[in-house]
């Protein structure tokens, strides 16, 4: 045979024995079968065999599992990014003439996606105060199929009675998916939401993950997952992933697997760094308000102590439990809007920028009317800026953000 045919047709294969503690990294389109009876026979959404590169390698198999073991499901899906994971988790499990409920404070894509893809397919939507149950009761209606969740709410970060907005929804018959990038599988199990109260743990039905964040920590990924306990929603999940040809590259899988032997440790430390710089900078004159789930003053307070540091005193639970590295501030109304861009725009350890997760500081300002159609009333005047921590010293984070403040206060 001709040099070409012997390159590409090598018989060589290396000795299956091989461990070390990085998994290895496959990377496929095409799959091949030992005989026409296998190609047939194998099933891909079972994890028993391989088909086709788009249907999952040893690589996304092993991350889906490793996954499953962080938040506690039993079936995931990988998709190319965290807003994906939310519009797999809605199109697998909606119909045209279903109804979908999302909290108010919801991170702002997904409410523009059910605006946008979702209403033009035929599926409505509604908006619900999460701190209220009457005002999720209420918009309840016989169209209804599914209730989104997200703790803490995007930016603003409240934090709501998860178990008790579960209990309603499910007692109505409907799937509920959590928003569960900010507790990462660490802060809380979502699919045991009161561990110890029964035999059957009260679960949500649907954890959607941006990996992107926490299980990324580099900021340099992109990815997300869809996962449930449930098999009847597995099988829904798995065909229309398959239908809507979603996949992730190997080497960004290889990633993620690398960075997740670190992320309660980065969590951790994340969260730390986030706590003294709150501490540190709650009563600077420019703050009005501090949102941070484990603040005390912070709407939801008493639900996150109750979820993520249960048996914790009120005067003992800032020291405790888990809350990630996000906060944000409201600085005083006396402010121009130009003046807090200056503060941001004049940080040096903070850099301007979405997402969170990764090892550097960032910092976004935001605006009021891009988040909400009116402010809440628990929310103070003044202007609104978030901050995610990284993974520099605390002191120096704290520093940076006092300076820029106190920048703001001279003549």
């Amino acid at each position: 045979m001709g040099r070409n045919t012997d390159l590409i047709q090598h018989p060589y294969q290396p000795p299956a024995e091989f461990e070390a503690p990085q998994p290895g990294v496959y990377k496929a389109s095409t799959v091949f079968f030992p005989n026409v009876a296998a190609m047939r026979q194998r099933d891909w959404k079972n994890k028993s065999g391989y088909t086709y590169g788009l249907h999952g390698t040893p690589t996304t198999f092993l991350l889906e599992e490793r996954l499953c073991t962080l938040e506690g499901g039993l079936h995931a899906v990988l998709v190319p990014s965290g807003l994906a994971a939310i519009a797999q988790a809605n199109l697998a499990l909606l119909q045209a003439g279903d109804h979908v409920l999302i909290p108010a404070n919801a991170y702002g894509p997904g409410k523009v996606l059910a605006q946008g893809e979702l209403n033009r397919f035929g599926i409505t939507h509604s908006f619900y105060d999460p701190l209220s149950l009457p005002s999720l009761e209420q918009a309840i209606t016989p169209a209804t199929r599914m209730v989104w969740l997200e703790a803490p709410g995007s930016v603003t970060m409240e934090f709501p009675d998860l178990p008790a907005l579960v209990r309603l929804a499910q007692s109505r018959g409907l799937i509920t998916a959590l928003d569960n990038t900010w507790g990462a599988g660490l802060a809380f199990n979502p699919f045991d939401l009161v561990p110890g109260e029964a035999q059957t743990p009260l679960s949500v039905d649907v954890s959607v993950h941006a990996l992107t964040k926490y299980p990324s920590g580099g900021g340099d990924v992109l990815m997300g997952s869809v996962m449930t306990r449930r098999d009847d929603l597995a099988q829904a999940l798995k065909l229309s992933h398959m239908r809507l040809g979603l996949g992730v590259a190997g080497n960004d899988a290889e990633a993620i697997l690398r960075a997740l032997p670190s992320i309660a440790m980065r969590y951790d430390r994340q969260d730390q760094t986030a706590r003294a710089m709150v501490q540190a900078l709650h009563d600077h004159p420019l703050v009005r308000q501090v949102l941070h789930p484990a603040w005390p003053d912070s709407q939801g307070h008493a639900h996150w102590r109750s979820l993520c540091a249960p048996g914790s005193m009120p005067e003992t639970a800032w020291q405790q439990g888990r809350a990630a590295g996000l906060f944000s501030l409201i600085l005083d109304p006396s402010l121009s809007s130009a003046e807090v861009d200056a503060f941001c725009d004049g940080l040096k350890l903070h850099r301007l920028g979405y997402s969170w997760g990764g090892p550097m500081s960032l910092v976004v300002p935001y605006a009021w009317g891009a988040l909400r159609t009116q402010r809440p009333a628990h929310l103070h005047d003044g202007h609104l800026v978030r901050f995610s921590t990284g993974l520099e010293d605390a002191q120096d984070l704290i520093d940076d953000l006092r300076s820029g403040l106190d920048a703001l206060r001279r003549p």
